[in-house]
């Protein structure tokens, strides 16, 4: 062993003290951990059961790039996801805000809901391009777990308990519904604004519903016990004063919370008057888009619970954008039910948030067909897992190829800055 004296020492440490300053300070190339990639295909399919509507589109899209990795998003209908993707192709994938900005902004016109749902399923495979890039599941990118699992409730019969609304029943009642929900081991029950009784022809009288509705509300009430939970979503249904008569009736039953209660078109005029008059907490925003949308509700403390979703808001690249505001002003975040890929994308963004969340849960215990593997979900709970990206599996054979892009597509109607951001046209 060879033994250095103390001036040796000393100048050994500082010679090395001084190596390693130089190499901090040195250069380094940009995203040193991810390797240069292209982005070199893009492909959109047609799961078993396809649904074309834009808020609940299902299609599957896979972003594929030059150096093997391929990242899976889901939503969009085939023009929009194809004026999109032409902006992508050739792009380093890894840059996903300016590939967002850029696919916003381009083609001159502000984008609608349409082309923010397609927007959002192409950021959606960024993302799990990048975390699969590094080896790591999504929610250990954006900040690690926050909480241990993510509590769910499901829609109108839904598998695992049932709701309690249109379609839901199969012969039982709103009571005995609620108290299967409960022992199924979800965190709320849930009503909807055609609970109560049918709507026959679909004639729909608001007046006469607000009563069938606090009885059903009572049931519920006693279906999940003193200490368990119910919501109900009057969806859009009902005029401001029929909806300030339904929520100070059924303040006593104590809901988890109350949803969309007036027109979508109205509740920045409504739903601050609404929160000034009754008690119970309010829910909204199952139809927004992005932060603009909703952003004076959610500053105001005039919503407890923010219900967009993903891709609906222009994907995880959105949403984190969301959540940090929501966050800020103390409004908890209760997605509105999507597809299987989207909604393990939620799992991994949610669960990295540190304020309350309840997922509104669709799928229950049943397999997706082309999914293998999609979220971890045991007895009324989503698990965060440790899979790579999204944690989704996919297996191509059982979808249908509707489109494909190759070539990049350029457009006129963007500016950038002298620092290379991008501005309008």
């Amino acid at each position: 062993m060879r033994v250095l004296s103390p001036t040796l020492k000393r100048r050994s440490f500082l010679g090395s003290a001084a190596a390693a300053s130089a190499a901090a300070l040195a250069p380094r190339p940009a995203n040193a951990a991810l390797p240069a990639a292209k982005i070199a295909r893009i492909r959109f399919y047609n799961p078993p059961n396809p649904n074309q509507t834009f808020a609940q589109s299902n299609v599957v899209v896979t972003v594929e790039t030059d150096i093997g990795i391929t990242g899976v998003g889901e939503g969009g209908t085939h023009d929009m996801l194809e004026q999109c993707a032409g902006t992508m192709i050739g792009k380093d994938p890894f840059r996903s805000e300016a590939l967002w900005q850029e696919m916003y902004m381009t083609w001159f016109y502000a984008p609608g809901r349409e082309k923010i749902h397609a927007l959002g399923a192409l950021d959606m495979a960024l993302w799990d391009i990048k975390a699969k890039a590094l080896k790591i599941p999504l929610h250990q990118m954006l900040g690690g777990a926050a909480r241990d699992y993510c509590e769910c409730y499901p829609t109108s019969g839904a598998a695992g308990g049932g709701g309690g609304g249109r379609g839901a029943g199969g012969g039982l009642g709103v009571k005995e519904r609620a108290r299967a929900t409960m022992e199924a081991g979800y965190r709320a029950f849930r009503l909807d604004s055609g609970a109560g009784g049918p709507v026959p022809n679909g004639v729909f009288d608001p007046r006469a519903r607000v009563h069938m509705l606090v009885r059903a509300c009572q049931e519920a009430r006693e279906g999940v016990g003193p200490d368990g939970d119910w919501s109900i979503d009057l969806h859009q249904s009902f005029d401001y004063p029929d909806a300030l008569r339904i929520c100070k009736s059924i303040e006593p039953l104590e809901p988890f919370l109350v949803e969309d209660p007036t027109r979508e078109e109205q509740f920045l005029e409504d739903i601050p008057k609404l929160r000034r008059m009754t008690s119970v907490p309010i829910a909204a925003g199952e139809e927004w888009g992005q932060r603009w949308d909703f952003n004076k509700l959610v500053e105001n403390h005039d919503i407890d619970y923010n219900r967009c979703t993903l891709p609906n808001v222009g994907g995880i690249t959105e949403y984190l954008k969301i959540m940090a505001l929501s966050g800020t002003h103390v409004v908890g975040m209760v997605p509105h039910f999507t597809g299987p890929i989207s909604t393990a994308a939620l799992v991994n963004c949610l669960a990295t948030f540190p304020g309350p969340v309840l997922f509104e849960y669709n799928y229950g215990d049943r397999p997706i067909e082309y999914l293998p593997e999609f979220v971890d979900f045991r007895k009324g709970k989503l698990y965060p897992n440790m899979r790579p990206g999204l944690g989704v599996t996919l297996d191509l054979k059982p979808l249908k190829m509707i489109g494909e892009v190759t070539e990049a597509v350029h457009s006129n109607r963007i500016y950038r800055r002298p620092d290379g951001s991008f501005t309008h046209w």
